[in-house]
């Protein structure tokens, strides 16, 4: 009967769609709003469920799959080149959408005083008032948690990383049976926990029905109106990355068709876009990038959980364009020099404050702050921040794959040597 069904991202692409029309139709609700909601939650902690040892598990095996600590020294290298390069030419894109199209602009005025504040912008100013330059200062505390089990109980992926690699790189120096024992141990885990996975992503279009459902049905056309002009060029921004950058890298760095990279996505691309979580799509990035794209267990665990945390294409992105809209608004001429500057801090931003929530609010208040603008600029956002948070998460998750395909291609890997259809389990 299973088999019957339609492949996991039709399935979950068809719920997207019936999600939609829910939302819209039944807006007033009360009883969809409270069904779609627990179902929703219900899904998103089935995944959080995974994050820790799913994340821990696969770091490990990946050290102790490494032949030797140079490999460690030359995937990272490689993914610090992957993150900048794709970074930069994501906010290179975003700046050119605002600077071509101009959102802030209306009838040639500066669009703030037309568009208003949200109501819920003194909350927000008080959210991020003082806390940007905390948050980043505090990312270096967090790469090394005086209490790992706390980390784990918050989530906290930086330091659960540091510490599995710390671990896992010692691990793979002891020798003979000790080193086998750990190995052993650490495989069979991970390889648990990618058959829970493989349960949670049988519900995945349920989740996905029930969390964008209730998106719909809070939020309506209403929000859109004012900002739509902004909303387009976020959105035209983030779909000319992900259908047109990213897919070109792929291609060129990596000799694999973009498209059919982005077909093989597809199922993690639509859970990014529904749960707006980097770190709750992790295992299905991971169940991806090994059975559809056929990248190594070694390299994707060590690429894919430091690519959920710290390269944040679509993030850096949105900052970018959000900065130069708010300024728009204002009634500020930013220089190049200026915008270089906003460019600059949008890279370091989106990897600083990633672990934090309302991580790209806080990021783009530091930004503001740097050239001037009030925090109560933020304001201007929030009422489309929650759609383009879904975007630019799926197309954070995609840069993460594309990154993974890339790396492997330079280990001497051959993603895509088999026909991922047949190497993929659509788990339906």
């Amino acid at each position: 009967m299973l088999s019957r069904l339609p492949a996991l991202h039709w399935q979950i692409a068809i719920a997207l769609v019936l999600a939609i029309a829910a939302g819209f139709l039944l807006d007033d609700s009360a009883t969809f709003l409270a069904v779609a909601d627990f179902l929703g939650e219900l899904f998103l902690n089935a995944l959080r469920m995974l994050i820790v040892p799913l994340i821990v598990s696969s770091m490990m095996q990946a050290m102790l799959n490494l032949p030797a600590a140079s490999a460690v020294g030359r995937l990272g290298a490689r993914l610090l080149g992957w993150i900048g390069l794709s970074t930069l030419l994501a906010v290179i894109v975003g700046m050119l959408m605002i600077n071509t199209f101009q959102p802030g602009v209306i009838d040639g005025q500066p669009a703030g005083e037309t568009l208003g504040l949200d109501a819920s912008t003194a909350q927000v100013t008080e959210r991020v008032e003082g806390a940007a330059t905390s948050d980043i200062a505090d990312i270096f505390l967090r790469m090394l948690p005086p209490n790992i089990v706390g980390a784990a109980v918050e989530t906290q992926m930086l330091g659960l990383i540091v510490f599995s690699l710390l671990f896992g790189f010692f691990a793979s120096r002891l020798r003979g049976e000790l080193r086998d024992q750990q190995y052993r141990f650490w495989q069979g885990v991970y390889e648990i926990m990618l058959q829970i996975t493989a349960l949670v992503m049988r519900f995945a279009p349920i989740g996905v029905f029930a969390l964008v459902g209730a998106t719909v049905a809070k939020t309506g056309w209403e929000a859109f109106g004012p900002l739509l002009v902004f909303f387009g060029c976020v959105a035209g921004a983030l779909l000319l990355h992900l259908l047109v950058v990213l897919p070109a890298l792929v291609r060129v760095l990596g000799g694999v068709s973009g498209f059919r990279h982005l077909q093989a996505m597809m199922p993690a691309l639509l859970t990014a876009f529904s749960t707006s979580s980097s770190a709750a799509t992790l295992p299905v990035s991971l169940d991806c990038v090994q059975r559809r794209a056929g990248v190594s267990p070694s390299t994707s665990g060590f690429v894919l959980p430091l690519g959920a945390t710290v390269n944040m294409n679509g993030t850096a992105l949105y900052e970018c364009a959000a900065a130069l809209f708010i300024a728009q608004a204002y009634g500020l001429d930013l220089s190049l020099a200026s915008q270089f500057l906003v460019v600059m801090l949008a890279l370091l931003t989106s990897v600083g404050v990633a672990g934090v929530p309302s991580a790209s609010l806080v990021a783009i208040a530091v930004i503001l702050g740097a050239i001037g603008l009030p925090l109560e600029g933020v304001g201007l956002i929030l009422a489309v921040d929650r759609i383009l948070d879904m975007m630019r998460t799926a197309v954070n998750v995609y840069g993460d794959t594309c990154g993974a395909v890339i790396i492997a291609r330079g280990e001497g890997e051959s993603p895509y040597a088999a026909d991922p259809d047949s190497a993929s389990a659509d788990h339906a």
